[in-house]
């Protein structure tokens, strides 16, 4: 299962850092990915990275500000955010994609489990 946790509210301008811990077994050789899901939309794509930490991607409205990191031996990847804008606010997500190893896919469709979500409000 994947655990996410961190979110919170804050301010315009201000900083978050989402982590995803991974527990009943490892997800240490998927890809990872963070998702976020305002209400009234679809899940979009924000980050993702690859097993080794060596690839990420980024959502355009995520590059700049957010850095997807990971950390293996603990079974967590993290998502950093800076500089939130309201237009952050939603549920982020994070997923593990089993069948990617080099790279991480942008798509939702392509990641097989999935953590419950943690809310992330950001006030003008």
């Amino acid at each position: 299962q994947l655990q996410a946790s961190g979110g919170g509210l804050v301010q315009a301008g201000g900083s978050l850092r989402l982590s995803c811990a991974a527990s009943g077994r490892t997800f240490s050789g998927y890809a990872k990915g963070w998702f976020r899901q305002a209400p009234g939309k679809e899940r979009e794509f924000v980050a993702g990275i690859s097993w080794s930490g060596g690839n990420t991607y980024y959502a355009d409205s995520a590059k700049g500000r957010f850095t997807i990191s990971r950390d293996n031996a603990k079974n967590t990847v993290y998502l950093q955010m800076n500089i939130l804008k309201p237009e952050d606010t939603a549920v982020y997500y994070c997923a593990a994609d089993r069948n990617n190893v080099v790279t991480a896919s942008t798509y939702t469709i392509d990641y097989d489990y999935w953590g419950q979500g943690t809310q992330v409000t950001v006030s003008s």
